[in-house]
């Protein structure tokens, strides 16, 4: 029985953290070692724009002792990944190239929306009662070193995710220019953090009744450390989370750390982070909020072991994204129906064509999310709808996509319908997105939305399959298609361009 060892490494905003994990194929993954090293890394980034070069040399010390310690385990391969503070500092790129020349090790940023998505891939697996939780309506409030990000579920399924820019950190260096005493602080903290959350509250939540909060992030940790005496396990209430916050109105960071050993600089996130949580559980009105100890590294190594097919799991995550997609056209007042055909055909010839557009299976993803957003423009303007449709992608997170996979998926949405440009006329506003990808993407994205132009779904069923330098599409219906046939023709021509094969387009009609 063949074990790997994989170390997985977070340089994080408030600290840096290293988890060791042995993997097997039968017993599956179990972590053997954890160390984690305080370094605020997000006051720099947040107070003046740059990670300091005395911070940068502090993280290269770290990491060389990340080094030693995967050595000492025969650690043959890592992951590590970098979210907030560097992904927000304008001196990024040159502290990524230091890392990688003096310790050895490449360091990847987190967009987001991917940081969040491992994070939630890390709770789904690692909390054992996560499904019976989230069938109830679910709030997932994760706050970082940067901002708040609140996903709500509702029957086990994603619909939505929202990223807020308060945060523990954040707070905690606007109370430092006010004066106050401490009667006034727990009305100021509430003050502060109340109208983001009452914005939230208005356009996302409405009428809907939070039972569940799941609270992620690294202070959780520290709230529960200085209360044992409320033995608080795998939740906790209003009341429990009032009493930590009355102790840390009495109790300085200096006084925490010493008493509790937390680091210092931890410790001086606690009560912002509780009246964080304060606020949300008292507007959602939820029963409890749910406290599972997760980081993360622990959603690196499950997408690390979905990624190589290592281990399977029983969620499949493809299938949140889809979710949170749906509801998001459900809120643009898309044609579902419409847009669920256009995917389905969709998916079908980026299946039938493999071999011939050598995209991946996040290629197919994306191609699927353009097809079910594909008119979610026509919102805001019917005459615009294009260009609308890629200013809601761009301007919308979609937990799972990097900023890349995003833009991609925005500008397939953006020429479906419009003159798609020579590369020399874009380069320079694609950003992140590959050309190509996008151009095979809307190749398929155009010829799918032809085949149901009148929104009637009228086909039974479709069969594709390539042959003789033909892409042969043999739709399965009854009725007229004379619509669908005079547009089909034009958007061939661009698909054969990119392509190289002619859609050819057959009608079989059953009874």
């Amino acid at each position: 029985m063949a074990v790997k060892t994989f170390a997985v490494i977070d340089v994080g905003a408030t600290h840096v953290s290293m988890k060791i994990f042995e993997i097997t194929s039968k017993k599956g993954y179990r972590q053997i070692d954890y160390v984690s090293n305080i370094i605020e890394l997000g006051s720099d980034t947040y107070a003046d724009g740059y990670v300091s070069q005395e911070s940068v040399e502090q993280l290269c010390d770290i990491l060389k002792r990340f080094v030693r310690k995967m050595r000492e385990y025969g650690a043959t391969d890592y992951k590590a990944y970098a979210t907030g503070a560097i992904r927000e500092a304008k001196n990024n790129m040159m502290i990524l190239d230091l890392l990688k020349l003096q310790t050895g090790i490449k360091v990847e940023i987190l967009s987001n929306s991917e940081h969040r998505f491992l994070m939630y891939k890390g709770l789904a697996i690692k909390t054992l009662n996560f499904d019976t939780i989230v069938e109830k309506n679910t709030a997932i409030v994760d706050i970082g070193g940067g901002t708040i990000q609140i996903s709500l579920m509702n029957n086990g399924r994603l619909t939505l995710t929202q990223n807020i820019a308060i945060d523990a950190l954040r707070v905690r260096e606007r109370l430092k220019s006010f004066h106050f005493n401490q009667d006034r602080m727990e009305r100021v903290m509430e003050e502060f953090i109340e109208n983001e959350i009452d914005t939230f509250e208005n356009y996302y939540l409405g009428d809907k009744e939070i039972k569940n909060v799941i609270a992620i992030g690294d202070e959780m940790s520290g709230m529960i450390q200085i209360v044992p005496e409320l033995q608080i396990k795998d939740h906790l209430n209003e009341k429990q989370l009032d009493a930590i916050v009355e102790k840390l109105l009495h109790l300085s960071p200096v006084e925490l750390a010493s008493e509790y050993k937390i680091p210092f600089e931890r410790a001086t996130l606690l009560l912002p982070a509780a009246m964080i949580y304060g606020v949300f559980l008292r507007h959602a009105k939820a029963d409890m909020i749910w406290t599972p100890m997760v980081d993360l590294c622990d959603g690196m190594i499950v997408d690390e072991l979905e990624k190589t097919k290592n281990i399977s799991f029983e969620r499949n995550f493809a299938d949140d994204v889809r979710s949170a997609v749906r509801h998001m056209a459900k809120r643009y007042h898309c044609d579902r129906g419409h847009n669920a055909n256009v995917a389905q055909i969709s998916c079908k010839i980026f299946d039938k064509t493999k071999k011939i557009h050598g995209l991946k299976d996040k290629n197919r993803l994306q191609l699927e999310i353009a097809a079910l957003l594909h008119d979610c423009g026509k919102f805001i303007n019917m005459n615009s709808a294009s260009k609308n449709s890629y200013a809601i992608i761009m301007s919308t997170e979609i937990m799972g996509l990097s900023h890349k996979e995003r833009e991609e998926v925005a500008n397939v949405i953006r020429y479906n319908s419009s003159y798609f440009p020579d590369y020399r006329e874009v380069r320079d506003e694609l950003g992140a997105g590959d050309y190509m990808t996008i151009a095979k993407l809307t190749a398929i994205l155009r010829i799918a939305n032809a085949m149901d132009r009148s929104h009637k779904q009228k086909a039974s069923d479709y069969h594709i399959v390539v042959k003789n330098k033909q892409l042969i599409i043999t739709i399965d219906t009854l009725s007229d298609l004379t619509l669908e046939r005079g547009l089909f023709d034009n958007k061939a021509k661009f698909f054969e361009q990119v392509y190289g094969i002619k859609p050819v387009l057959k009608q079989k009609r059953s009874i």
